[in-house]
């Protein structure tokens, strides 16, 4: 007999598939997955490419980054 359980969720780029909510306890180990999506759904989300310099000016580094650190005095 197989029972069915509807939980909707997100596809992660590593085609991992994260539920939205938890499964039942008495789930088993082992299940059968089917995945459904709607085509227009799936077409409509955006994808996001990251811009070259979005974050100049955000980070700040110290002006003695580059100095030596006295825990490693005894290495140098």
């Amino acid at each position: 007999m197989l029972t069915a359980i509807e939980r909707t969720g997100t596809v992660r780029p590593n085609r991992e598939i994260v539920l939205d909510d938890a499964l039942p306890k008495e789930t088993p180990e082992r299940v059968r997955v089917i995945v459904l999506y709607d085509e227009k759904m799936a077409s409509n989300v955006p994808q996001r490419r990251r811009k070259a310099g979005s974050a100049a000016g955000k980070i700040t580094i110290s002006d003695s980054f580059d100095e030596p650190l006295g825990e490693f005095e005894d290495y140098q």
